[in-house]
């Protein structure tokens, strides 16, 4: 069987093709009677007609596609702010294709032959601007979530309030009574990592000794280079402020090796709260990023922004998390 075009409901309703792109396409009011357009829906139900969504969007320029380009898959975090952004995608017909860039933080290949054609916006989560170039050039809209909102060509931006987060880390281990700590800091070079360090020297400045040692963002990474900062020949530190959950494991690893304990000679605190942060014994001290949130919002202003309407929204809040891994400083 045929699948039923417009021309048949047209027939069968006994109506022009025009009342029937109008009852269907929801622009009828007005325009023709509420009998009409109820006996076009009928018909319409009764035959199993459906959009032809191709040639709709070929019709309208438009393909109703937001491409989420994210650093990787594997992160938990990125599979919240997908779930997020799909869920106001679909409340508005939208689809979200997700992508990440091979490289981590780039630059992303283009995914597709045309993505001119193929999309009507991007959202890139943690990546620098200049990364997303080769995926539809200058021509679609632009919205980068948990980035620097001063550099690229965005047309809106959407960021956690990361400053707000090492606030409340610092402000709970310094009232832990602890004044030499440990950061270990990711080795990716990118706006969300240079916050968080700059915020928390900062703030530890004119009340702790701070000292920094970089890691992959692998808990492996994070041992090794915990191991090399606990052995080296300093005050140990009482605690340590990892930039992520995943360097935090990997922190705790590395105590365990050299024979200390958490919390008791060892705070360790961490940054997302993914599942990880429960996972571990003792359950991680981590501040919680709302990363759904972070998604809903990214896609709310690329359709604000495809509507031609600005978008602007204050940081997304963030809060500490406290867990069994942190406690007062040994004495």
């Amino acid at each position: 069987m045929t699948r039923p075009t417009s021309r048949d409901v047209a027939t069968a309703a006994g109506v022009s093709q025009a009342t029937v792109s109008l009852v269907l396409g929801d622009k009828w009011r007005g325009r023709v009677s509420e009998r009409t357009a109820a006996l076009v829906r009928e018909t319409a139900t009764h035959l199993g007609y459906r959009p032809n969504l191709a040639a709709r969007n070929l019709r309208l320029g438009s393909t109703r596609t937001a491409l989420l380009v994210v650093p990787a898959l594997t992160n938990e975090f990125f599979a919240r702010v997908y779930t997020g952004a799909a869920r106001i995608a679909a409340e508005h017909g939208f689809g979200v294709v997700l992508y990440p860039s091979p490289d981590g933080t780039g630059p992303a290949r283009d995914p597709f032959a045309s993505a001119r054609a193929a999309l009507d916006g991007v959202i890139a989560s943690s990546m620098a601007a200049g990364a997303l170039d080769a995926i539809g050039g200058a021509d679609l809209p632009l919205v980068m979530l948990d980035s620097d909102p001063t550099a690229g060509r965005a047309a809106a931006h959407v960021n956690l309030a990361m400053a707000d987060g090492m606030r409340q880390t610092t402000e709970h281990l310094l009232g832990l009574g602890h004044r030499r700590v440990l950061h270990l800091a990711s080795a990716v070079d990118t706006w969300t990592f240079d916050v968080r360090a700059e915020a928390l020297a900062a703030l530890l400045g004119p009340h702790a000794e701070l000292r920094t040692t970089r890691s992959t963002l692998t808990a492996d990474g994070a041992r090794t280079a915990t191991e090399r900062a606990l052995t080296a020949p300093h005050d140990r530190p009482t605690a340590i402020v990892c930039d992520d959950d995943i360097l935090a494991a990997g922190a705790c690893k590395a105590a365990r090796r050299l024979g200390l304990r958490i919390p008791e000679d060892l705070s360790v605190t961490g940054f997302d709260d993914l599942a990880l942060a429960t996972a571990v014994d003792p359950e991680l001290t981590t501040v919680h990023l709302p990363a759904e949130r972070v998604g809903e919002q990214g896609m709310t202003a690329l359709l604000s922004v495809l509507d031609g309407t600005p978008w602007t929204a204050p940081d997304i809040p963030v809060h500490l998390v406290v867990r069994d891994s942190t406690g007062p400083a040994p004495a």
